[in-house]
């Protein structure tokens, strides 16, 4: 016996669900994708040779949809996804949910609604399908999340022969906010994709964003720095502390970073953040001091567009229950991150 079997809000549809469906490229018009975009056989989040050209871990972390989201209108009573991703990647302290699967959201007014997740079975393999259905037929403007860590080689979603298709509404702020870091960026360990820092953010401030963390492998090269300078861009957020081998890597490379993105971008909002931690040891405390010493070393030669936020801050509401191994966020570590982070960012938006 499974638990599905106990309780059917568990079960999770296995099924080829193909019958009596029309089915989508959201790659082609009226759809729409932000956050990702194609790049040979899959999805990915910067150049494809740049991600190569610092190592294979790199390579294979860019193929992560981390942020990917697809925007469209319908009036379907029915959708489905059918999606087949690079490889099955399994993380023992992280819903798979948040892995591997997709969550959708409705906008009404100036809010983003949760709808339903798309959850893979925990046995899945690189292909899957999932679907929701509402009870009613009415137009709706909604977004679906990718995967925070697998990646997506094909998706196809699934919607009522007769249904109405159009183009989903555009972002308030369309310019993305870029975030740079470490598995914490990423989204690691959220159980859902909207419930990364980013994408909490997102709905709140109506903003387009671009996420640029990779787990265990943002370590601050002076390449992904020059990238990330020349990308179109209202804010940039950046922390990949966690990444740094050590704290003469993250001296060595702190700064530089900053100065990289400063000098091509020299009025762009620039957040910088410690690591999310309340209680820190001695090593966490000597990284927090020097990347405080970028922000103070910017402030102190006239910069008025970077903002600082310590660990102890962005971890306020939920103290050292916000993680689940004592370094990625729950949903609870990543809300109080989000809801640290907003007044800062709405003030942000609010000047462009």
């Amino acid at each position: 016996m499974k638990i599905g079997d106990i309780d059917k809000n568990l079960k999770v549809n296995t099924e080829q669900l193909v019958k009596d469906l029309t089915y989508y490229d959201p790659e082609e018009a009226p759809f729409k994708i932000y956050g990702v975009f194609r790049s040979g056989e899959a999805f990915c989040r910067m150049p494809r040779p740049l991600a190569e050209s610092i190592s294979g871990s790199l390579a294979y972390l860019n193929e992560n949809t981390a942020g990917g989201r697809v925007r469209f209108q319908t009036d379907s009573r029915r959708i489905v996804i059918d999606v087949i991703l690079n490889d099955v990647c399994n993380l023992p302290h992280m819903a798979t949910c948040g892995v591997s699967g997709f969550d959708m959201y409705e906008k009404t007014g100036g809010e983003f609604k949760y709808l339903k997740s798309f959850i893979p079975p925990a046995d899945h393999g690189v292909h899957y399908t999932a679907e929701m259905q509402f009870k009613k037929k009415k137009r709706r403007d909604l977004v679906i999340n990718f995967p925070l860590y697998c990646g997506v080689k094909k998706l196809r979603i699934g919607l009522d022969n007769d249904a109405e298709v159009c183009e989903g509404s555009k972002y308030a702020h369309k310019t993305p906010i870029v975030y740079y870091g470490s598995s914490i960026t990423q989204g690691g360990c959220a159980s859902k994709p909207g419930s990364s820092y980013q994408a909490i953010l997102s709905s709140y401030l109506d903003a387009d964003y671009i996420n640029l963390g990779f787990s265990g492998n943002a370590k601050g090269e002076p390449s992904i720095a020059e990238y990330i300078a020349n990308l179109p861009m209202s804010a940039f957020v950046y922390a990949y502390d966690h990444n740094a081998p050590g704290v003469e890597h993250l001296k060595k490379t702190h700064k530089p970073f900053f100065d990289i993105v400063r000098k091509q971008n020299p009025t762009l909002p620039i957040v910088i953040l410690s690591r999310p931690a309340y209680y820190l040891n001695t090593e966490e405390k000597l990284r927090e001091e020097i990347i405080q010493n970028t922000y103070r070393s910017a402030v102190d030669s006239g910069d008025e567009n970077v903002y600082f936020f310590d660990g102890k801050k962005l971890m306020s509401l939920v103290r050292d229950n916000g993680t689940v191994d004592g370094v990625h966020p729950t949903d609870s570590g990543f809300f109080s991150i989000a809801k640290t982070l907003l007044p800062v960012m709405q003030y942000i938006l609010s000047k462009e």
